[in-house]
């Protein structure tokens, strides 16, 4: 590259130029370095459009591999998937998967009817139980309340009667 050649030209012209002593300056043929800036000048624009060229060129090369690459893996990505699906193991699972849930269904259906006839079952024989108990005690208990009303209708008549009595023993009294 003929500018890094003329750079380094210029340094090597600063390096060999009379120094000023104590400010570090450095005397340096102006029209020499002049010449250098003009010939540095004349090939940047050359450089500058390579370097750019080779610039844009690699962006380039490099958004073509990563579309490539984008490209190629989702490729791969639905070529994985449609092996996955049409594979023979994921084909078995599937079907594996749907006869597991055919026996849950089946059996969940049996037990909810067994759970049923023995909720039915159970309150049959509560049923039973009360129309015994029923029998048994409501036909004592009715017994043995008639048998109360008959003894309090007896002694209601036989208060009666003694009532009877007294006021026919009181006006018998006051015939006499």
């Amino acid at each position: 590259m003929k500018v890094l050649e003329l750079l380094d030209e210029l340094d090597e012209i600063i390096e060999v130029a009379s120094s000023v002593p104590v400010v570090r300056k450095v005397m340096v043929d102006p029209n020499e370095i002049t010449e250098i800036v003009k010939e540095i000048r004349l090939e940047l624009p050359d450089e500058i459009q390579q370097a750019q060229w080779i610039k844009n060129e690699r962006t380039r090369i490099l958004d073509e591999a990563k579309a490539e690459y984008e490209s190629i893996l989702e490729e791969a990505r639905q070529k994985a998937e449609q092996m996955v699906e049409q594979d023979e193991i994921t084909i078995k699972a599937k079907q594996r998967a749907d006869e597991i849930l055919r026996i849950a269904r089946e059996n969940s259906q049996v037990m909810k009817m067994s759970i049923l006839d023995y909720t039915d079952s159970m309150l049959y024989n509560l049923q039973e139980k009360i129309d015994q108990l029923y029998g048994v005690y409501f036909t004592d208990m009715y017994d043995e309340l008639q048998g109360t009303f008959e003894k309090i209708n007896a002694n209601i008549d036989a208060s009666r009667g003694e009532v009877k009595e007294q006021i026919y023993k009181t006006q018998m009294e006051k015939a006499e």
